[in-house]
């Protein structure tokens, strides 16, 4: 069953107390179910699994995922500044976001999509950017496939300019992966670059096409009763001659 996966974790857990610990983890269910209640997704209606310093969730597939990508995003990032404001001890979250084929067993949550979320929020660039970024208490880190396909069409509370991307290298998985904070323009990402679509996650055909590296290219096909649709040739034709890659001499 195709689903939005949302894989969620708190970052430095590990040098919290034990008080500190549960008053993080209560603050981020009450963000969480704060959030969901602003798209219509109510408790019990979706599958949770508690991470112990994290949540990992399925929703049904009728959630619309412009709002997880949106109004969702919007009002956890709301939600965690109330909380916040005045502490010592910020709340600050790290969340995956996916989408594709989920299987439930008696044990939990399993598929590809749920790998990918977990390994986006869990990935090196996520992480640099937490430590180095102390004023952030909320990182979104989205697939290649889902901002393609529902960030990039935009939205209310939507902000695809607002995202960059990196390469994200874990176990099997070397994936494009998309940053964004909320109500920043841009992440604090140094070095970022593209990626391919390798690994886990939806396949290469669901998402837009990778650009290819060394600009356009000129071809020029001769023949008799051509035509032409989008990149399909019908006809006879006598041959095809290649032009040189823009910005490889040819004057311009």
């Amino acid at each position: 069953m195709h689903r939005f996966v949302v894989f969620g974790d708190i970052c430095g857990s590990g040098t919290l107390g034990m008080a500190e610990k549960e008053l993080h983890r209560a603050a981020m269910y009450a963000a969480f179910d704060e959030a969901y209640g602003s798209v219509g997704v109510e408790p019990g209606t979706f599958h949770q699994e508690d991470r112990g310093d994290g949540i990992l969730a399925a929703l049904r597939p009728d959630v619309p995922p412009t709002l997880m990508v949106g109004r969702w995003i919007d009002t956890l990032y709301e939600s965690l500044r109330a909380h916040n404001t005045g502490r010592s001890r910020r709340l600050r979250l790290r969340i995956g976001m996916n989408a594709g084929l989920v299987a439930q067993d008696g044990h939990g949550l399993v598929g590809r999509a749920v790998d990918l979320a977990a390994r986006l929020c869990d990935s090196a660039p996520a992480k640099r950017i937490m430590a180095e970024s102390p004023e952030v208490d909320l990182l979104i880190v989205v697939s290649d496939w889902l901002y393609g396909n529902v960030v990039a069409e935009g939205g209310r509370y939507v902000e695809p300019t607002h995202y960059r991307s990196a390469r994200i290298r874990s176990k099997e998985t070397d994936e494009t992966a998309w940053f964004h904070v909320p109500r920043s323009t841009a992440p604090p990402l140094p070095g970022a670059e593209g990626g391919s679509r390798t690994g886990v996650g939806p396949s290469r055909g669901d998402g837009p096409t990778p650009r290819t590296e060394g600009g356009n290219r000129t071809y020029h096909v001769g023949g008799d009763l051509l035509d032409v649709h989008g990149n399909t040739i019908h006809g006879d034709f006598t041959g095809i001659r290649k032009g040189p890659a823009a910005g490889a001499g040819e004057p311009r």
